[in-house]
């Protein structure tokens, strides 16, 4: 029986190269022998209803073209399930195929990837779960949840129509700064808890975020861990500062940052230490406003690699 894969397109990422990284995607992968079924839909919710469904009705993979909030979009529909999960990235960060050591911009390699990973069987890796505390809402995401000023950066640049790439978060963290004081949290992690203004909150399940910065460089997709890195209180000249060196990870060297390992984590605002902290964001999508709880899921997502 010819296997079949659903294919999700983002018509939009990567300013408007998804729609033609998506039509190749479906001719490479029908040149292969495997028959095709486009569940990309007018909107991304539809997008996810449409694949939902494909996967309920059998599918040997869900492949997803775009960035990383279509890997977000498919995590949420495959994650906890054996169907895999193929990565065409065509976005503008791609920061969770970086992670995956995935090709990035070229629909042949990832194509051929997918092909390998079917035929020699996926790559298991951990995902976290996220919701507000006391109810039974939760998603899925694969990267890093941000809720610092890092959060409030990628909200608005991804506003931003240009530049491309890690130049539009620069951009955005210039708007940012004119209105920056540092925010009040409680971050409680396997029973500890650290308290204290902050600048940044970032759970990392993988190094990279925001189009290339290594916020994590110790995080693993694999290792059944969250890396939670948190930064104490940053002026607004403190934190022009350190930002060049979170794309090389040199942040962490700062005694002002520390990584804290976790399986569980509750993330709390704290008005009474500082401003309250922007709604978080993963994956680059908006998750929502704090308090939030984290729990990561080892081997619940197998990806084609």
């Amino acid at each position: 029986m010819t296997a079949r894969i659903g294919l999700v397109v983002n018509p939009t990422a990567g300013k408007g190269r998804g729609s033609a990284a998506g039509r190749e995607a479906h001719a490479r992968l029908s040149g292969l022998g495997f028959e095709v079924e486009d569940l990309s839909g007018p909107s991304l919710a539809q997008a996810t209803d449409r694949a939902r469904a494909g996967a309920l009705g059998g599918l040997a993979a869900l492949v997803v073209v775009g960035g990383d909030g279509m890997v977000h979009l498919g995590a949420n529909v495959v994650a906890g399930t054996e169907v895999p999960l193929g990565i065409v990235a065509a976005g503008t960060g791609n920061d969770i195929a970086r992670t995956l050591e995935l090709p990035r911009g070229d629909v042949a390699a990832s194509v051929t990837a997918i092909q390998h990973g079917l035929a020699t069987g996926p790559r298991a890796i951990d995902a976290v779960r996220v919701g507000p505390p006391g109810t039974r809402r939760r998603e899925w995401f694969v990267g890093v949840l941000s809720c610092g000023i890092d959060a409030a950066v990628n909200a608005r640049a991804n506003g931003y129509a240009w530049p491309k790439g890690s130049a539009r978060y620069v951009r955005a963290l210039a708007g940012e700064l004119g209105r920056f004081r540092p925010f009040g949290y409680r971050v409680t992690y396997d029973g500890q808890v650290w308290e204290s203004p902050g600048t940044v909150v970032a759970v990392a399940n993988a190094r990279w975020f925001g189009g290339g910065v290594k916020i994590a460089p110790d995080a693993r997709v694999d290792d059944g861990l969250l890396d939670v890195v948190v930064a104490g209180p940053f002026t607004k000249s403190g934190v022009v500062r350190i930002f060049p060196g979170l794309y090389h990870g040199k942040h962490v060297g700062d005694p002002r940052v520390q990584v804290l390992r976790a399986r569980d984590v509750l993330v709390e605002a704290v008005p009474a230490l500082g401003a309250v902290p922007p709604p978080a964001f993963a994956d680059g999508e908006r998750i929502g406003p704090l308090p939030l709880q984290l729990s990561v899921v080892p081997g619940a997502l197998s990806v084609l690699a």
